[in-house]
C-alpha cells in the first residue's frame, strides 16, 4: 500500500478522508507505532486547542450586527465561524512545525499562549519534554541560549512538584523556554518563559483563567513569565510566588 503522507495524516486527524483510504492509512499505522504516535499527538494537539478556543467560535453576533438584514447577520456569522476555524489551524500548524505568522501570534496574549502550550504538552505520556531533568543543566545552558538571557529551573520540590524537564518553543517575539514540573500523582505545571518587545518591568502578578488551565503570569525586563495548571487560583498563586521569589533572589 501507499507510505502515510503529511498531508493524509493530518486529513485523517480531521476526519476528511473518504473511508478506503482511511482504513489503508489505518491498517498502514498498526504496523508503524512511530507513525501511530504522531497520530496520537495531533489528536491531543487538536483537543487542547479546541478546549481553548471553543469559547470564541460559540461567541454569539454582536448585538449590533443582529439589525441588519438577516441575511448578513448569517454572513456575519459564517465570516466569523470560518475565521475561528482559520485561527485554530494556523495554531496547530505553528505547534506542529515550529513557526507561526507574527499577526496571529501577536493576537494571542501571554497567558492564552501559555495554557496553549500547557494544554498541548502537559498530557504527553511519551515526549512531554525535549530534555529530561536528569540533564538539567544542559537543558538550562540550551535555553538560556536561544533566549539570550540566564534562566533557572525553580525548585519546587519542597511544594510537591519535580522536574519533569523542558523543551524550545517559538512564541510572537522569538524563543520560548518551556518548563514542566510534575507532583506525585501525575499533576503537572508548566512554566513558559518569553522574551517581550521592549523592557518592562510590572512585577505584580495577573491571573487569568483559560478554561481549565489556571494561569499566573507577569513581565519583569525583556522576559515574560506564565505558570500554568489545572489547579485552584489559591494553590497556583502558592506556588508562582515560590518560583518568583526564586527567579528574583
Amino acid at each position: 500500500m501507499r507510505s502515510a503522507a503529511d498531508d493524509d495524516l493530518h486529513r485523517l486527524v480531521d476526519g476528511e478522508l473518504e473511508p478506503s483510504r482511511r482504513a489503508e492509512l489505518e491498517a498502514y499505522l498498526a504496523q508503524h507505532p512511530l507513525e501511530s504516535e504522531r497520530v496520537r499527538r495531533l489528536e491531543e494537539m487538536n483537543a487542547g486547542l479546541r478546549a481553548l478556543l471553543d469559547a470564541e467560535l460559540s461567541e454569539p453576533v454582536p448585538a449590533r450586527f443582529l439589525s441588519r438584514p438577516p441575511a448578513r447577520a448569517t454572513q456575519l456569522r459564517w465570516a466569523g465561524m470560518a475565521a475561528g476555524l482559520f485561527a485554530i489551524g494556523v495554531v496547530t500548524g505553528w505547534l506542529v512545525h515550529g513557526a507561526i505568522s507574527t499577526p496571529i501570534q501577536q493576537a494571542l496574549s501571554l497567558p492564552r499562549q501559555a495554557a496553549i502550550a500547557h494544554a498541548v504538552y502537559a498530557p504527553e505520556v511519551r515526549h512531554p519534554v525535549e530534555v529530561e531533568a536528569k540533564e538539567e543543566d544542559h537543558l538550562v545552558r540550551w535555553l538560556s541560549k536561544r533566549l539570550g538571557t540566564d534562566l533557572k529551573a525553580p525548585k519546587l520540590g519542597a511544594l510537591g512538584f519535580d522536574l519533569v524537564g523542558g523543551r524550545l518553543l517559538s512564541g510572537p517575539n522569538g524563543p520560548v523556554a518551556h518548563f514542566m514540573f510534575q507532583d506525585a500523582r501525575g499533576a503537572r505545571l508548566t512554566l513558559y518563559v518569553s522574551t517581550q518587545k521592549a523592557e518592562t518591568r510590572q512585577t505584580a502578578f495577573r491571573f487569568s483563567q483559560e478554561d481549565r488551565v489556571s494561569v499566573f503570569y507577569w513581565i519583569d525586563g525583556r522576559n515574560g513569565y506564565a505558570l500554568s495548571g489545572e489547579m485552584g487560583r489559591e494553590q497556583l498563586l502558592g506556588i508562582a510566588n515560590a518560583v518568583y521569589q526564586q527567579l528574583n533572589p
